[in-house]
């Protein structure tokens, strides 16, 4: 049989193999052996560290995706704390205060989100509030951008300096002892911000600092008439304008009267400048003015002494000193209570006697209506009491001249 070149190139037809060639096993390739570098100790460990290094890389991924959910978790704290971390306390210390206050409970994670964020040395002592339930990132970011606390102590005007320091030493927030007692008049009220830890002292000085500022500046701006030297004089007048009213429409008026006395060369006649004299930095007689007391001789009583007292007899506050440093345009000399509070101004001695006489008319009246059980309850009034008291004031010495008793001006 003839095989044809057409069934040789077929490839799809299969060629017989001979019985021998049949029975043979087919040939296998021997597989090729790892070279000499393959197998080396040095590319072994190599492939064994990298390993080690993928390993560590995908544990490290691991926690940190764990510890940035706990980090940004809700805190434990049920409601807002304020906390106190010491002075010198180290990261470690920090971690251990909060974890005791209940404001957190992973100190690791914490220590762990400060190094991380490079925020240890950020890491401030001081009295910090954290909110309820904060996460440790916000405590973090609290401590690190100082939101302290911040305490307040207010000082109101017309306080004597004893008194002002009287005030700090019972604040509990304050810290250490104050040296001595200011000068009167050179500590400004007002109401100051401080931290924890702040000494007493150093209140001090803020508050000195500050009335300096004021007076230089309200000093610098003054009426360019107004018969006082320096701005000590400014200081000490002022201190009378803010002992005798504490109604802000009246103090450039009180001060008026003042002024216009100075440039007269009348009397002050301001009674908060008896009791001055008589108790000094106490601020306060505890009792109405006796008649006696009125022409007393003491240093600062301007009803003996001609002119300005020696100094001021409280710190007044920077509203007094504007008054006084730019006094209403006026020629009044006197001023009494009203009976409501305020007080009526007039520019002659008859007017002041009508005004005197209206303020009696209503303390009467103000009287009778008082019930008889309370009106047999209450003390008798002073012998003697100025018009401070609900006595009528007892006649004072002529006043330039006149054989009328005379009110003082601060009434």
């Amino acid at each position: 049989m003839t095989v044809t070149d057409s069934n040789r190139s077929d490839p799809k037809r299969i060629v017989p193999r001979s019985p021998r060639t049949a029975i043979e096993p087919d040939t296998v390739e021997m597989p090729t052996r790892r070279s000499a570098s393959a197998r080396h100790p040095l590319v072994v460990i190599g492939n064994a560290i990298i390993s080690i290094f993928v390993l560590l890389a995908v544990l490290a991924g691991v926690v940190l995706f764990v510890g940035t959910q706990r980090f940004d978790a809700p805190g434990p704290l049920p409601q807002d704390r304020i906390v106190n971390i010491p002075h010198g306390s180290g990261m470690r210390d920090i971690a251990d205060v909060l974890t005791r206050e209940g404001v957190i409970d992973q100190p690791w994670v914490f220590i762990g989100g400060v190094l991380v964020l490079k925020a240890r040395e950020g890491l401030k002592a001081g009295e910090y509030e954290f909110k309820a339930h904060s996460s440790l990132r916000d405590v973090v970011a609290t401590i690190v951008e100082g939101k302290v606390v911040a305490h307040q102590v207010s000082i109101p005007e017309g306080l004597t300096s004893q008194q002002i320091v009287a005030r700090l030493l019972a604040d509990d927030v304050l810290v250490g002892d104050i040296k001595a007692i200011p000068p009167e008049g050179t500590l400004l009220p007002d109401t100051y911000n401080f931290t924890r830890g702040v000494t007493r002292e150093q209140m001090i000085q803020r508050m000195q600092q500050a009335q300096q500022r004021a007076v230089e500046e309200i000093w610098e701006h003054r009426s360019p008439d107004l018969p006082l030297k320096t701005s000590e004089q400014l200081v000490t007048l002022a201190s009378l304008v803010e002992k005798e009213t504490g109604k802000s429409d009246e103090r450039s008026r009180v001060a008026a009267v003042f002024i216009n006395r100075l440039k007269q060369n009348m009397r002050l006649q301001s009674d908060p400048t008896i009791i001055y004299g008589l108790v000094g930095g106490k601020g306060t007689l505890g009792r109405p003015i006796m008649k006696s007391e009125i022409s007393q001789p003491t240093p600062y009583n301007t009803y003996v002494i001609n002119g300005l007292p020696p100094g001021p007899i409280t710190n007044p506050g920077r509203a007094s000193l504007e008054a006084t440093a730019n006094p209403a345009r006026t020629r009044e000399l006197y001023f009494v209570a009203d009976g409501t509070g305020g007080h009526v101004f007039a520019e002659t001695y008859e007017q002041q006697e009508r005004n005197v006489a209206r303020l009696r008319a209503i303390e009467t009246d103000q009287k009778d209506q008082v019930p008889i059980d309370d009106q047999m309850n209450s003390p008798p009034p002073a012998q003697g009491a100025t018009a401070n008291s609900a006595a009528p004031p007892p006649a004072l010495p002529p006043l330039r001249g006149t054989s009328k008793p005379r009110v003082p001006a601060g009434h």
